[in-house]
């Protein structure tokens, strides 16, 4: 079943330029000069029921935007979407009682007020049961480690402390889709893993439906199936995460460490040299025009080699590749819907 659809989506903010200096300032007060930025440019998706879908891109990419017209914060400049058969912009109250939304930037909780009092109020505003909202919170306050934490202030967590409060607070409603947007921006390894085992777990238990955007592209590989990239607005690629990685890694890259500094090596077809610096190499190959053997074959016999090491691609490393152009190719994959 489709939860959400998109149609061409797009929107353009109108912003205002100014010259510097207090003559510019003048001068846009009595006649501004507005120019119209695209954020976001016929975009077009469906995402189904329980489905977990990485969405990707740099810094002014577009995803925010994408999320904040999905959430119906923002009106869509053109084209349609559709969650759960809502104009979501239209219909905020009804939509918002089927989200829930994470900003890893900002917060849903009143900073001076314990979390047990921020999720009270909550779960009154969504009018969950009392006796289902005791059972999600001693459900969270255990998965999430939150026990120790539900007399404390906000203001007075760690950064992890607030992101676990968060999802909390954003799911004790039970949405049927979430949105995630740098879940785990700033957290440790320990502190990741949790949240993610805590997304992954709602996800298989109440078919929570997850769009997911962040940097971390971890995220992505512990999580989703699927991923979309977006570049400029513009959707580059939708599909597995697995066929893009079979596509695109193609690519492998070793590290040499050697008894010697060199400036001059001989290598074989599809191999270039990365990084050279204190004795250490970093070589990367195609692995169509050739293979790990025959690149350390001829290091090796070039110079004393103490150690190297092979490191398979990454989906970050993949995802590097794309915006180096990559899908320009002609053996790039056509997008897809999952």
């Amino acid at each position: 079943m489709t939860v959400i659809q998109t149609e061409n989506l797009s929107k353009v903010y109108r912003v205002a330029q100014k010259a510097p200096g207090v003559r510019g300032a003048v001068k846009a007060l009595v006649r501004p000069h507005h120019v119209h930025k695209t954020a976001v440019d016929g975009v077009s998706f469906s995402v189904n029921r329980g489905e977990m879908v990485g969405y990707i891109g740099v810094n002014g990419a577009g995803k925010s935007t994408t999320i904040k017209m999905l959430t119906g914060i923002l009106l869509p400049s053109g084209g349609s979407v559709r969650v759960l058969g809502r104009d979501p912009h239209r219909d905020r109250v009804a939509n918002a009682r089927q989200v829930g939304v994470v900003f890893g930037q900002r917060s849903q909780l009143w900073w001076d007020l314990a979390l047990i009092e921020s999720l009270n109020m909550i779960a009154r505003i969504y009018e969950v049961p009392p006796a289902r909202y005791q059972q999600l919170l001693e459900q969270f306050a255990d998965t999430l480690e939150l026990q120790e934490l539900l007399n404390v202030p906000i203001r007075s967590m760690s950064l992890g402390q607030k992101m676990r409060a968060e999802l909390a607070a954003t799911l004790i409603h039970e949405p049927e889709i979430v949105y995630l947007d740098e879940p785990t921006i700033g957290l440790d390894l320990l502190v990741k893993e949790r949240i993610r085992e805590f997304i992954r777990q709602q996800n298989q238990e109440k078919q929570t439906t997850v769009i997911l955007t962040t940097h971390d592209i971890g995220d992505i590989e512990e999580l989703c199936q699927r991923v979309m990239i977006i570049d400029e607005g513009k959707l580059i690629y939708d599909g597995p995460v697995r066929t893009i990685k079979e596509r695109f890694g193609k690519y492998r890259e070793i590290t040499f460490e050697t008894a010697v500094s060199t400036n001059h090596l001989s290598l074989p077809p599809g191999a270039e040299l990365v990084h050279n610096e204190a004795r250490r190499l970093l070589l990367r190959f195609d692995r169509t025009l050739t293979s790990a053997s025959k690149v350390a074959a001829s290091v090796m016999n070039q110079i004393e080699v103490l150690d190297f090491s092979l490191a398979e691609p990454d989906l970050s490393m993949i995802v590097k590749q794309i915006y180096r152009g990559a899908l320009q190719h002609n053996d790039a994959p056509d997008t897809e819907a999952a």
